[in-house]
């Protein structure tokens, strides 16, 4: 029986897989051919790419060179004209008392001359030495009245020379402004940038939400309840936020004032543990995570710690989901 139904199936074949599989394995040939020759174009792409980013960043860090010698340059020329206008307002201080000085003196012996020419009036008859006095009172009140002409010349002078000095202050200044203004939005790219890699890093974990330019951390998943020690949960969950820092630590220009602010805060309940109040509480935990980012590499002089209490709130109520909301941990990088 079974003989009978293999030779019919020997009579129904005719042979053609062979050419069939040919041609299959040939499609997948092609295929495989395609799509190597995507990948070397996007690595070719790719490649092209990081090398303007390179040439970039040298770009930028010549700028960063540039504008530090300029920042310096200016810093020293601000100094020198801040000791130049000292010297000038003690000079102008010692001209001005010279000169009231000699007003005064000019006054008395106005009213000397006044009383001396009424006197001689009423009398009438000038004696010889009267007269005498009186040319040498009207010399010396001359003498006097140049020597105040003259030191007021010297004044305006001194005047004229502080305002110029003030002048230049100002332009100084301007400058700073504009340096210090340039910084600032050089830190506010690198911000950028931060925000960028944690927000990528945290994605949507439970317990961390973005509020302004800030993350916050809820302090019921890093630390037990009333407590200022690091959970084992909490520890882990800073730790790739501790590298992130430490990237981004070695791509920020040196001479750019940065640090990450570490603020602790708690709810408004009286607090019932070993800390006398909420301010220490929230001061502890803040240190607490600084210590453990300096264990994880992050440098000490870029951390600072804050404690903030029940203050500042982030979420207004008296419900235990606003408390649990107000209780927190908030990391921002910013200035120093």
């Amino acid at each position: 029986m079974s003989g009978r139904r293999f030779n019919r199936f020997a009579e129904t074949d005719g042979g053609d897989h062979w050419p069939g599989f040919v041609d299959a394995l040939a499609t997948l040939l092609l295929v495989i051919v395609f799509l190597l020759s995507i990948f070397v174009a996007g690595q070719f792409a790719l490649s092209r790419a990081l090398t303007g980013r390179d040439e970039q960043l040298s770009a930028l860090n010549a700028q960063l060179g540039a504008l530090a010698e300029q920042l310096d340059l200016a810093q020293d020329e601000n100094a020198a004209l801040e000791v130049r206008i000292t010297g000038l307002e003690t000079d102008v201080a010692g001209l001005t008392e010279e000169r009231d000085a000699l007003t005064g003196t000019l006054a008395m012996m106005s009213i000397q001359s006044d009383e001396l020419n009424n006197e001689l009036a009423a009398e009438r008859e000038l004696s010889a030495e009267s007269m005498q006095a009186l040319a040498l009172l009207n010399q010396q009140m001359q003498v006097l009245r140049t020597q105040i002409a003259a030191l007021n010349e010297a004044l305006e002078a001194s005047e004229a020379r502080e305002a110029e000095a003030q002048t230049q202050v100002v332009n100084l200044g301007q400058r700073l402004n504009a340096a210090l203004a340039e910084r600032a939005s050089e830190l506010a790219v690198y911000r950028s940038e931060f925000f960028g890699r944690l927000q990528a890093i945290l994605g949507n974990r439970t317990g961390v939400r973005v509020v302004g330019d800030r993350f916050v951390f809820d302090t019921d998943v890093l630390f037990p309840s009333g407590s200022a020690a690091l959970s084992t949960e909490g520890r882990e969950s800073l730790r790739p936020i501790a590298a992130a820092i430490i990237q981004i630590t070695t791509e920020i220009p040196s001479d750019i004032e940065w640090v990450i602010r570490i603020d602790g805060h708690t709810d408004p309940l009286p607090i019932r543990t070993t800390y006398p109040s909420n301010w220490h509480l929230s001061a502890a935990r803040a240190i607490s995570v600084v210590n453990w980012m300096e264990t994880l590499g992050v440098p000490s002089n870029r951390l600072v710690a804050a404690g903030f209490g029940q203050h500042y709130p982030i979420v207004s109520g008296r419900t235990e989901e606003a408390y649990a909301a107000n209780r927190r941990i908030e990391l921002k990088l910013t200035s120093r």
